[in-house]
């Protein structure tokens, strides 16, 4: 697989690519906010690598008050551990950015905010974290609990720069949360 190694004072950004990636997450987000308003399910989020930008970008569709619970961003691990109540141990043992600390920032968020689904961020979309040969830059990771039930995760491998694996990772999810409830007939 090839990395990516383009600095994102390479990178390129005229107003047309701007609006065709906020056309993209705009629809991926509206879709589903119709589709959790019908029905009748609430969302927060416990994010790390996104920093609050999945919750932000929910925030932004139409009649998000009926489904936006809130979110939580635990960006550094001290706060995983002592207001999400995710183990030092597990961060330790599988590092912040993993679906297993994914998993337990998701589980811990049931006890800040009262949702029908909770969402875990965590990831790498830069350099400095715990990037590895098989967890390189670009790998993010989504965990959703649907009732405080393991409903679908997620590990994706991104390339480009920061703000286009942040920006992929919303859209993805909004397309996986399109998808799951779609396929389900789910109820508060």
């Amino acid at each position: 697989m090839q990395k990516s190694k383009l600095s994102s004072s390479m990178r390129v950004y005229n107003k047309k690519t701007i609006e065709m990636v906020n056309s993209e997450i705009t629809n991926a987000i509206e879709n589903t906010a119709q589709l959790l308003i019908g029905n009748h399910l609430s969302l927060a989020f416990a994010e790390s690598a996104t920093a609050g930008r999945a919750c932000a970008e929910f925030s932004l569709a139409c009649n998000a008050g009926k489904f936006l619970k809130g979110g939580f961003v635990c960006y550094d691990a001290t706060l995983k551990s002592s207001l999400l109540d995710v183990p030092n141990d597990l961060i330790e043992k599988y590092t912040p950015e993993s679906m297993e600390v994914t998993k337990a920032i998701a589980s811990g968020l049931r006890k800040i905010i009262d949702a029908d689904i909770h969402i875990g961020i965590t990831g790498l979309p830069c350099p400095g974290g715990s990037e590895t040969d098989e967890k390189p830059v670009g790998t993010m990771f989504i965990y959703a609990l649907l009732h405080g039930e393991p409903w679908f995760n997620e590990r994706l491998q991104l390339l480009g720069c920061h703000q286009d694996i942040v920006e992929q990772t919303i859209i993805c999810l909004a397309q996986r949360l399109s998808e799951y409830i779609t396929a389900q007939k789910i109820s508060q």
